[in-house]
């Protein structure tokens, strides 16, 4: 009985370390030795693009948003900007309508469904051979949307990834940490686009080729996960574009952060399951083999942590080894709620650091709880983020 705690305590920490440690080294020694994807595309044309803002009660940040995507460095001639509103009832369709002067449209959902209905039905509006999805909360740097358009004058590629980059206006501002996940996730993206393809984009900023939405997804997917795997059953390459960023503004406090993962997670977790065939190596080889790392190993440890504990707990009556380790576990937990619960917004890095690691176990926890549930989680309330200038 002692083996089997001892192996269930230990089970979510080896799979995490393979999943965050072992895999992106894996990455690296084939992107060092291994052949890369070639491919020399001619420059051609720029293709007709329609960037679709999905938005619900955006009235806070559409004006600014949509202002600088009227700003980015592309032809306008070709360049057409569609905001969908999932049935907002806070002046957000009024000021989209306002800007209507300036080439912005407006879709209207006649009743709220969430993101991912109002994204299929986007497509009906938009006329752009190349569909980018914006974020109705981040900044577009001008030359960005030129790179990541720019990488479709390759035919294997159906998705591209812009490159989100955390912004605060201190390193005390917001979470931190979560600034540091970031920067790692995007690297293990260029990773996976070094030697094939991305297993997933950015929500924030993604662009995909207009036959990968030619069927809808169900309501409680999600588009910028799915976009990649569509692109797969296609034939098709995703990749991450490096010079494509973005600014993503950092929460301002961790637990005004936890709702959105949960949904994200949870969604996340539905759409792996609903696409699951693409698991299998023997019809998908290494892109199989990238997505259960990347994504299934990533998420097993969530599920996982609430027996380890109490694994942890049994360990503790016979070992003192045991027993520090679960003090040990328990300060960082008790760290890490005070964090999540801390009000202002000046909060020491220590519990920035403790919180952002319960928010996101709390959060991969309840998104399991969701999806096995099979909650839809549809719909979206709008994340509070401060204004940051890029």
């Amino acid at each position: 009985m002692f083996a089997v705690s001892a192996i269930v305590a230990a089970a979510p920490v080896a799979i995490a370390l393979y999943a965050y440690v072992g895999y992106p080294l894996i990455l690296w020694l084939v992107a060092k030795t291994g052949q890369r994807p070639t491919s020399a595309p001619v420059a051609g044309p720029w293709p007709s693009v329609t960037i679709t803002v999905p938005v619900y009660n955006a009235a806070t940040s559409i004006r600014a948003t949509v202002g600088r995507l009227l700003e980015v460095d592309y032809p306008t001639d070709k360049l057409q900007i569609l905001v969908i509103s999932d049935a907002s009832n806070d002046g957000t369709d009024e000021i989209v309508r306002a800007l209507g002067n300036r080439g912005v449209e407006l879709l209207r959902m006649p009743e709220r469904r969430g993101k991912t209905v109002a994204e299929n039905a986007a497509l009906s509006a938009a006329r752009g051979e190349i569909l980018v999805n914006v974020d109705s909360t981040i900044l577009v740097p001008r030359h960005s949307l030129k790179r990541l358009v720019r990488v479709f004058d390759d035919p294997m590629i159906g998705v591209a990834s812009g490159r989100d980059v955390s912004l605060g206006d201190s390193d005390r501002e917001g979470t931190p940490a979560e600034s540091g996940y970031v920067g790692y996730e995007m690297w293990v993206r260029d990773l996976e686009t070094q030697i094939g393809s991305i297993v997933g984009a950015s929500g924030c900023f993604y662009a995909s080729r207009r036959c990968i939405h030619a069927r809808a997804l169900p309501a409680g997917l999600s588009w910028d996960f799915a976009s990649a795997l569509n692109a797969r059953t296609q034939g098709y390459r995703s990749v991450s574009v490096r010079g494509a960023t973005c600014g993503v503004p950092r929460a301002a406090q961790v637990r005004t952060e936890l709702k959105r993962k949960v949904r994200t997670m949870a969604r996340g977790l539905s759409t792996l399951f609903f696409y699951r065939e693409l698991m299998n190596p023997i019809e998908y080889g290494s892109f199989a083999f990238m997505l259960i790392s990347h994504k299934l190993l990533r998420w097993i440890p969530y599920l996982l942590a609430p027996i380890a504990y109490a694994a942890l707990c049994f360990l503790a009556f016979d070992s003192v080894s045991a027993r520090v380790l679960l003090g040990i576990v328990s300060a960082g937990l008790l760290a890490g709620f005070v964090g999540i619960t801390w009000t202002d917004t000046d909060l020491p890095k220590p519990l920035a650091l403790a919180g952002f690691v319960v928010a996101v176990f709390s959060a991969g926890f309840l998104a399991w709880w969701a999806a096995l549930r099979q909650s839809q989680m549809a719909t979206w309330e709008p994340t509070p983020r401060p204004e940051v200038q890029a």
